[in-house]
């Protein structure tokens, strides 16, 4: 195990069980510290435990701490508090866990298979900024879980069914595109197909003919009719196509086989209401069958309905949902469900996870959890739109992300071609446009600024990505035998700032499971803006190609390479690239 403050822990609980005279586990709540690199916190609870002086305890927990082979003499501090040094040659003996291409970061002790249901866009329609966060936050998720050794099935939980496509549809027909060549030809840009459903929504908002039709072209569409399917199936190939050139410009792991919509569940749908009526379930409320699961309540404190099926004989999305939830529990053997959705569903969703404990799907064995998310935000405050109020288009943000990065690389290089101008450029517009959301908790709205995204200063990606091209640069600079020695053995810590640097270096493990555990990427970022934050410190304290002894370079040429590594192994994980040049 890298981790020294892990291995402190391991010991000092040790310790205090061996003085509890009755051999209890206690927590030694080891944490940094600004007065040193660790602090044992533990001590002022097992003081009360014992009824003894929290000093007294805090001196004999010091005496039977095995921690010399690690540390410097543990000193007790305030009430009892119990700060460590750690040794410079033990955090370079340790740094030897960091050189496999897991950096150090152990597997789950327990892996298990993991769905992650993210990004979810509609079908005949572009995705834009609202789908920003649910595909960046998602990603970065299953990447993170993946790289623990989890068995990760992404699901893309395209919307892809229901009344709207009754309409859409319907509209292709009275539109005299009901051949399959050319509707498709019609629908080749999605952009289209936005101006298409606008049309179809307009005209299902005021004609009730159109309307009517399109409600009884749903009941088609979802009873199999070939025709109706064959046209529906125009649309969806349109927008997946579109998609997945999405995906791919945003550089996002999804693909077409993680498509599965709601359409995927259609011919089960009976089945499990089926189940849901046998096992008692579902009453008939208003000629539609509703489960009430106990505990959700409306305004004026009457049960609240989930709909499963419309008093029409239709089926709306909580009855998708519900199936989804079988199908990953029973079919894929998932025992980890995370749905990377924004914070307004969380009722629907705590709706479904509890019928679906009530029907027996979901039980203590398997944890269920809503991944909420808050708003991307302008400037202003408000919601993030474009000068004219309408919704930002993911392909634009995409562009301009991109093209200020450009500007961005022109001017600060002058040695890269074209082709590697644009790649560069890519690299980090994307990487801003993912590290600024990815850097904000989660659960809150967070403010899209161009120009805080991509500074080459403070918590950004583009900092990042310039300090691992600086630490490349060096190495690449390096004399030959002097890069070719710089081995993790090479490293001699004598220096603040490399003790610094080393320490931080040791925290990727721990960083990479907070984030995968307890489903927050800004811990990761967060880690690794203080990894980059202490590397800077490090380069400008101590000379590296300039030291004079050769075996002072070779350590520091070390620590800039395991630094390299280990900030490239992070952003990747976030999803985002590390150039070796900018």
């Amino acid at each position: 195990m890298a981790d020294p403050l892990a291995l402190i822990s391991e010991r000092a609980a040790t310790a205090m069980a061996a003085l509890d005279p009755d051999g209890a586990p206690h927590d030694p709540v080891v944490r940094p510290s600004q007065h040193a690199d660790a602090q044992v916190n533990g001590a002022l609870a097992l003081a009360k435990r014992l009824g003894r002086s929290p000093r007294d305890v805090a001196g004999d927990l010091v005496a039977a701490l095995d921690v010399d082979d690690l540390c410097l003499t543990p000193e007790v501090a305030g009430p009892g508090f119990i700060n460590l040094t750690l040794r410079d040659d033990a955090l370079a003996g340790l740094l030897g866990d960091l050189t496999s291409d897991r950096c150090g970061v152990r597997p789950a002790a327990e892996p298990h298979t993991v769905v992650v249901d993210y990004s979810a866009p509609n079908v005949a329609k572009e995705m834009h900024v609202g789908h920003l966060r649910s595909t960046i936050i998602g990603d970065a998720l299953a990447r993170t879980l993946a790289f623990l050794g989890h068995h990760v099935i992404r699901q893309n939980h395209l919307g892809d069914w229901g009344t709207p496509f009754g309409m859409l549809v319907e509209h292709l027909v009275d539109s005299g595109l009901t051949d399959g060549d050319a509707a498709g030809t019609h629908a080749a840009a999605v952009s289209d197909l936005n101006a298409f459903y606008k049309a179809a929504r307009a005209r299902f908002d005021t004609d009730p003919e159109f309307a009517e039709r399109s409600r009884a072209r749903v009941v088609a569409l979802q009873a199999g009719d070939p025709d109706s399917r064959r046209l529906w199936r125009i649309l969806v190939e349109v927008s997946t196509t579109y998609f997945s050139d999405a995906y791919d410009r945003l550089e996002v792991s999804l693909t077409d086989g993680d498509y599965a919509g709601e359409s995927t569940y259609n011919d089960v749908l009976d089945d499990v209401v089926a189940e849901l009526e046998a096992k008692g379930l579902l009453v008939t409320d208003d000629g539609a069958l509703c489960a009430f699961p106990p505990g959700f309540e409306g305004r004026e404190g009457e049960p609240l309905p989930l709909i499963v099926r419309k008093a029409d004989g239709g089926y709306g999305y909580a009855a998708t949902d519900l199936a989804a939830l079988r199908h990953r529990v029973r079919d894929l053997g998932a025992t980890e469900l995370l749905y990377v959705v924004g914070a307004p569903q969380h009722d629907h969703l705590e709706m479904v996870f509890a019928v679906g404990r009530q029907a027996g799907w979901v039980d203590d064995t398997i944890d269920v959890e809503h991944v909420a998310f808050g708003s991307v935000l302008g400037e202003d405050g408000k919601m993030f739109r474009t000068r004219a109020g309408d919704t930002v288009k993911l392909a634009e943000l995409v562009d301009e992300a991109v093209g200020r990065a450009r500007t961005l690389v022109e001017a600060k290089s002058n040695d890269l071609t074209d082709d590697e101008v644009t790649d560069v450029a890519t690299a980090i517009g994307l990487g801003a446009v993912k590290y600024a959301d990815l850097s904000s908790d989660r659960v809150k709205d967070y403010v899209f600024a161009w120009d805080r995204m991509l500074a080459l200063t403070g918590n950004t990606a583009p900092y990042l990505q310039y300090a691992h091209a600086r630490m490349c640069s060096i190495l690449a600079k390096a004399d030959p035998d002097d890069a070719a020695s710089a081995t993790v053995d090479a490293v001699r810590i004598t220096e603040a700032a490399e003790h610094d640097l080393a320490l931080a270096l040791l925290g990727f493990d721990a960083a990479v499971h907070a984030c995968a555990d307890r489903r927050v990427p800004h811990r990761l970022c967060t880690y690794l803006y203080e990894l980059a934050s202490a590397y800077t410190t490090f380069y400008e304290a101590c000379p590296v190609l300039r030291a004079d002894d050769p075996v002072v370079r070779r350590s520091r040429l070390a620590l800039c390479r395991l630094t390299a590594s280990v900030l490239a192994c992070g952003l990747d994980l976030l999803g985002i690239r590390a150039p070796t040049r900018v």
